[in-house]
């Protein structure tokens, strides 16, 4: 137990891959008592009563209703991040607590990411460096080649703050910038970056010689990528995937890659993650991994930690929550 006047805090623990950052906790503990979810569930009867918030990180601790019937006092979760997939919000409404995220902290290094995995993906940097330290290379051939990507076209799926802040970036690459969400920006928006709307996604598709997907998930977009649409996409496309593991299918991306159907892919997220180590995705030279690194900046934690305290106290106060997510 830490300072008992401080507002006591739920997390998931101090220890371990889905513990809360390590250089984090000292200004945690300055605005809050911290309990670790293993002190909670050896000692439920001490502390159901005085959790007033609970602090998700990396997806921990998860909520559920048996949780959400043991805090009797919970008045908000604070989650780092943008996706809300691991919450249930109504189950979490019906108790009558708030939940706040973090939009706004990860949008600048996930909009960096998208343009690392693209540009790494079209210039075939990772085979490069594999080429490069090989013992066995002693000469690069001159017809060894990736493809340009100033000039290329850029269909983003999901143009909110971060398929937005993806496109200013592909501005300055002289890309011809298409995109489809489930709202169109307004005509000065589209304007400021070059972009041009498509109603339809098979449209989009069809066109672009790099997608993007940095949509939500949601029951309406999981799967929004199967054999149907990677069919529509351009052989020589690539398809790129900041959003979550589920908007894609998986086995029919493998096909698809496999066959020649599109050229490349470059995933920061997959499902599961990591993926079991004998995935066919593994395997695959024409593919880029990496494990869900998009917000991973020592900047953009650092800010998200800030904003979920920020929400954390004005919930507590009973003051206007930053970053709140409502209902729709």
């Amino acid at each position: 137990m830490g300072d008992q006047k401080l507002p006591v805090v739920l997390v998931s623990g101090f220890e371990g891959p889905h513990s809360i950052c390590e250089d984090h906790v000292g200004y945690l503990q300055k605005h809050f008592n911290l309990i670790t979810m293993q002190e909670f569930l050896e000692n439920k009867a001490q502390f159901s009563q005085t959790i007033q918030a609970v602090y998700i990180w990396a997806g921990q601790p998860a909520i559920d209703q048996e949780l959400l019937q043991s805090l009797p006092s919970l008045k908000i979760i604070a989650n780092g991040g943008v996706g809300l997939d691991h919450l249930d919000l109504k189950l979490i409404d019906r108790f009558g607590v708030k939940v706040a995220n973090t939009p706004q902290a990860v949008s600048n290094p996930t909009a960096d990411m998208g343009m690392a995995l693209l540009l790494a993906s079209a210039r075939r940097l990772v085979e490069g460096h594999e080429l490069a330290c090989s013992p066995d290379t002693k000469v690069m051939s001159i017809n060894w080649m990736g493809k340009e990507v100033t000039g290329a076209t850029l269909g983003i799926v999901g143009m909110g703050t971060i398929g937005y802040k993806i496109a200013q970036r592909a501005k300055a690459f002289k890309m011809k910038i298409l995109y489809h969400n489930r709202n169109r920006r307004d005509a000065v928006e589209e304007e400021a970056v070059g972009a041009t709307y498509c109603e339809h996604l098979d449209d989009l598709l069809a066109q672009s010689d790099f997608v993007m997907l940095s949509a939500s998930l949601t029951p309406q977009t999981q799967n929004l990528i199967g054999k149907r649409e990677l069919k529509l996409m351009k052989p020589t496309g690539t398809l790129i995937n900041i959003g979550r593991g589920l908007l894609v299918d998986q086995e029919a991306l493998v096909e698809a890659l496999q066959s020649g159907m599109i050229e490349a892919a470059a995933l920061d997220v997959t499902y599961p993650e990591p993926l079991p180590r004998d995935h066919p995705l593994l395997k695959l030279k024409n593919v880029i991994l990496t494990l869900h690194i998009g917000s991973a900046t020592h900047q953009s934690r650092r800010q998200m930690m800030e904003n979920m305290v920020e929400s954390i106290l004005a919930s507590l106060s009973g003051l206007p929550i930053p970053n709140e997510v409502l209902l729709e």
